[in-house]
């Protein structure tokens, strides 16, 4: 074994991850609230306990993979308590104040917090082709490059504390637009009566194509959106951060906030559990476009 590693939040990224370090050679400890997710988890190999707390018994270095604010300020607490000093990943997309807040009760706490966004979707996390945006504590963020590894395709150590959370917020704001964007296409090669699986094909071999297009619009052609890489529910928290960063900042972006009414649609018409790739619902009906 390569050593152990903590993973708290077994979701879609949080899952996926931990598979990826058990099949990379580590030893991974994981906790997950659901039971199916921690089942998952045991199935792939993860040694599945009962608390964070019993994962900072085990782990030197934690990463944590929460779906919710509310969620990692628990987390955090309860790691807090650990008598062992431990490396803290947090990964969620959270605001920066939030950030700053777990930094702070972590490192009163005697454990390093780093600040380590991740770039990529669910489908991606499965096969490791991730992008890490770390910044904090550089001989940290060193000492892990080797975990990073057993899960990213990529690394990067963007130096202060909180700068993986600027640079995951502008990447995530490229994410909401093109994913719209993707969808605004697709529904109009339906109007036009082509085969949307064509117009997959003849997209990404072009100039057009983007890695949302890539990842996304072969959904939007089958009309299938579960399982999700991401959930529209969850989806509207990161819509939410990118945006009041972005006020704060006083940086116009006109075209990002074009895309939320998008989502919120997507979201009046029950398609919370959904991947995001389904805002091509809404577009659809807004069309009137009815699927054969």
């Amino acid at each position: 074994m390569k050593g152990v590693v903590g993973v708290v939040g077994l979701g879609i990224m949080g899952g996926a991850m931990a598979r990826n370090l058990t099949k990379a050679g580590w030893e991974v400890v994981g906790f997950d609230l659901d039971a199916e997710r921690r089942s998952e988890a045991n199935d792939a190999g993860v040694t599945v306990v009962e608390n964070a707390a019993a994962v900072a018994a085990r782990a030197p270095a934690i990463i944590m993979s929460l779906p919710s604010a509310a969620a990692a300020h628990e987390v955090a607490r309860e790691l807090a308590q650990a008598s062992e000093k431990r490396t803290i990943v947090e990964t969620s997309t959270l605001t920066l104040e939030d950030k700053e807040e777990i930094r702070r009760v972590l490192e009163a706490a005697g454990h390093v917090a780093l600040d380590t966004p991740l770039s990529g979707t669910g489908a991606q996390a499965q096969t490791g082709d991730l992008v890490v945006y770390a910044s904090g504590d550089a001989s940290a963020i060193a000492s892990l490059m080797p975990m990073f590894a057993g899960f990213s395709r990529e690394a990067h150590d963007l130096g202060a504390f909180g700068n993986g959370s600027r640079m995951k917020f502008v990447a995530n704001l490229l994410v909401a637009i093109n994913n719209v964007a993707s969808a605004e296409a697709m529904v109009l090669a339906q109007k036009a009566g082509l085969d949307l699986h064509q117009v997959v094909k003849l997209v990404g071999a072009g100039a057009a194509q983007s890695r949302i297009f890539e990842l996304r619009a072969p959904m939007m052609a089958d009309d299938l959106y579960q399982p999700a890489t991401m959930r529209l529910a969850t989806w509207k928290k990161d819509m939410d951060v990118i945006g009041k960063f972005a006020y704060a900042l006083g940086a116009p972006t006109p075209l990002f906030s074009s895309t939320i009414p998008i989502y919120a649609a997507s979201l009046g018409l029950g398609l919370g559990d959904d991947d995001v790739a389904a805002v091509c619902t809404v577009l659809e009906t807004m069309s009137g476009t009815e699927r054969a």
